[in-house]
């Protein structure tokens, strides 16, 4: 991630979700308990945190462990197993980041800390989940906010090993840097060479062993339903002398192609909607005169969208996915433009399979997308009742300035919010392009705003849009006749020197912004250069002609139509893209600062370029230096030219 052009809060959510920790795996045994091999039972804890374990004081293992069961006092068991069945009905999310208050059970058992020897409690808490780590960890209430908050509940101790905390330990836990204290061997150490010293110790000892821990989990793969790629296995009877087995078509009988279906949904008894297909589809022959069942699961869709850019790259190739050639060619994708909802989902798991293609040698670059950039997102009013359900807008009643639900009665409230299916506040782009035409729709999408804001869609902004592509659009073509305009001429015309002027800054300009993809302000400048070129009393062709080749990205539809009207080859969007001449993209004018003494007492425009002593007269004469003068004779004046005068009295 480091490499890559991203979003900097884009890698940061990957990397959290990734979740990769260096730690140790520390053994702790149950006091007084054998395993079914007679040695003493014993689980695992995974910390980051080695520096810190002469600060464990209690054990916690997760409601679902095993373990439970095993190691429970018979005192405790009735509590125990009241808060497994407790805990086994809250989401991790419940019992994670949403539970407000800490949780747990004594389970009347003890650990034996690994180093001191030392007996501590094993309760079990919800805030500990079998699927993070080993579902066990080492209490250190002194240096981790959960542990502390689950200590001062239950009134377990808190001690203190690393120094440098601000608040006494007893009050706030402390999870920043210091020098280990109360740790025996590790006292005085700095935290990175404290669990660099412990990390050895277990090892030595054995006691544990160092270990890197990741939070990214096995991805569900397998769908139950029927749009999605079939998978091309087939399910093979058992024979006397051979197993029943799963293997792969064979190649020429690929691609296995979705069957027509009665109803997309599963059957009766509960099998994929595939099952329906029948026996024509379902019964394969293989070549070995076995017979099989096809997989009537499909794949989820990121099936095609982690490797679709590679198929992009040789699209018609019936021999392979892609070509090796046209990869190293193509790869890595230079600019990828997406939203930030893709940061854990698609742009991981594309980003997985492009690496287990590298190392099995497939592609030739280990990251697919090398920059990416996030487009805002569009915001549109939606209208929602009480119940919390969305209604259209179109289906609204209104009736004394009031909106209802379409039944009539039930008010809906207004609210702006990101346009979505489920928001029911989604614009029909079909219908905006019914009205103002595709070029419209796609010009004030680009015009909205800075393409990284979030923004709102506002339909009368469409319409102003639309009429800049009329104005275009009459600066070629006579409105009444269809004709080409009459003043579209061959001649350089009687205002060219400005128009050309205005032409290459244009040109710069939008040839810059497009290349940064500062969209809305290309299509400003084309603004300027339409209303100037509206007033001008002659039109070149050549000018009209560059400037409908700037225009072609953004509107290419009506760009297309006028580079013919104007007698072009070819199409406007594969022409040569004008090159501009930065003398005419310089300002002739220019804004000088007077001061006196240092001070800011006027500006005056000049001509660029202006010599000292001329600017000296003319500074020397406007109202602002004149008032502060008032008669006095300059000392000094200090003249730097096409930026300020000075005048020093």
């Amino acid at each position: 991630l480091d490499a890559l052009d991203w979003p900097e809060s884009v890698k940061e959510m990957q990397r959290n979700w990734i979740g990769r920790s260096e730690g140790a795996e520390i053994e702790f045994a149950v006091d007084g308990v054998r395993g079914d091999d007679g040695e003493p039972l014993t689980f695992t804890v995974f910390t980051t945190r080695p520096d810190t374990l002469f600060g464990a004081t209690y054990c916690v293992l997760a409601p679902e462990s095993p373990l439970v069961t095993r190691i429970a006092a018979e005192a405790q068991r009735a509590a125990v197993d009241a808060y497994v069945a407790e805990a086994s009905q809250k989401s991790d999310l419940l019992r994670t980041d949403l539970a407000k208050e800490k949780t747990g059970v004594f389970t009347g058992a003890y650990a034996v800390h690994p180093v001191t020897g030392d007996k501590l409690q094993i309760w079990i808490a919800d805030y500990v989940l079998m699927s993070y780590g080993t579902g066990a960890i080492m209490a250190v209430p002194g240096h981790d906010e959960r542990d502390h908050a689950f200590a001062k509940r239950f009134e377990l101790p808190i001690v203190e090993v690393i120094s440098g905390a601000e608040a006494p330990i007893d009050e706030q836990a402390h999870s920043g840097d210091g020098v280990a204290v109360n740790s025996d061997f590790l006292d005085g150490l700095a935290v990175d060479d404290a669990k660099a010293r412990m990390i050895t110790w277990l090892e030595e000892y054995g006691r544990g062993r160092r270990r890197v821990q990741y939070r990214l989990r096995d991805w569900l793969f397998s769908r139950q339903r029927y749009w999605g790629e079939p998978f091309p296995f087939v399910h093979v009877e058992g024979s006397a002398d051979q197993p029943p087995s799963v293997m792969a078509l064979p190649v020429d009988q690929l691609p296995v192609r979705l069957p027509s279906i009665d109803a997309y949904r599963p059957t009766e008894d509960g099998r994929p909607p595939l099952a329906r297909a029948g026996d024509d589809w379902m019964m394969v022959e293989l070549p070995d005169g076995r017979r099989g069942v096809r997989e009537t699961n499909t794949m989820p869709q990121w099936a095609g969208s982690c490797w679709y850019y590679l198929r992009f790259v040789d699209p018609r190739n019936e021999d392979a996915p892609w070509n090796e050639a046209l990869e190293r060619y193509w790869m890595p994708i230079d600019l990828y433009i997406g939203g930030v909802e893709h940061a854990v989902l698609h742009l991981l798991y594309a980003r997985f399979w492009h690496k287990v293609l590298f190392d099995c040698g497939l592609v030739s670059t280990r990251e697919p997308f090398q920059k990416l950039f996030n487009q805002g997102m569009i915001l549109a009013q939606s209208y929602r009742d009480a119940s919390g359900k969305y209604h259209p807008r179109a289906q609204l009643v209104e009736r004394d300035g009031t909106l209802y639900a379409p039944d009539g009665e039930t008010a809906v409230t207004m609210q702006v919010e990101k346009m979505s299916k489920s928001k029911q506040n989604g614009v029909d782009p079909m219908q905006v392009i019914d009205q103002y035409g595709a070029d419209a729709v796609r010009l004030y999408e680009l015009f909205m705003g800075p393409l990284e804001q979030t923004k709102p869609w506002q339909m009368e902004s469409v319409e102003g849009v639309y009429r800049f592509l009329a104005r275009a659009w009459r600066l070629v073509v006579d409105e009444e006749t269809g004709a080409l305009n009459p003043r579209v001429s061959d001649a350089p015309g009687a205002d060219a020197g400005t128009l050309w002027r205005t032409l290459h800054k244009t040109i710069k300009k939008v040839g810059h912004d497009t290349e940064v993809l500062h969209f809305n302000t290309a299509i400003s400048q084309m603004m300027i250069f339409v209303n100037e070129a509206t007033t001008a009393a002659q039109l070149p062709r050549e000018i009209l002609t560059r400037f409908v080749r700037l225009l072609a990205p953004y509107a290419p539809h009506l760009a297309e139509e006028l580079w013919q009207r104007l007698g072009c080859d070819g199409l406007a969007c594969v022409a040569d893209w004008p090159e501009h001449d930065e003398a005419l993209c310089v300002e002739d004018t220019i804004t000088v600062v007077v001061q006196v003494n240092g001070k800011l007492r006027d500006r005056m425009t000049v001509a660029r370029d202006t010599d000292r002593a001329e600017l000296e007269q003319l500074a020397l004469a406007t109202e602002g230096a004149q008032r502060f003068l008032d008669g006095a004779t300059p000392r000094k004046v200090i003249v730097v030219p096409n930026r300020l005068v000075n005048v020093v009295v």
